[in-house]
């Protein structure tokens, strides 16, 4: 069986990549978390986060 790999260090926790998983929709209260009164904004998908953790490219909003 071939190992996965992430694209870049961090990206499970990532919300591209929960919202892949269909996680966000699984667990709406940890998804809420996560977006509540962001602070940064992807610059590949668009996608605010309160913490630039959960973001492959976070800029400061």
């Amino acid at each position: 069986m071939p190992k996965f790999t992430f694209p870049h260090a961090g990206h499970e926790n990532h919300l591209c990549y929960l919202h892949n998983l269909g996680i966000l929709q699984a667990d709406l209260a940890h998804f809420k978390d996560l977006v509540q009164s962001p602070n940064f904004i992807c610059r590949k998908c668009g996608r605010a986060a309160k913490s630039a953790e959960n973001l492959c490219e976070p800029e400061k909003l």
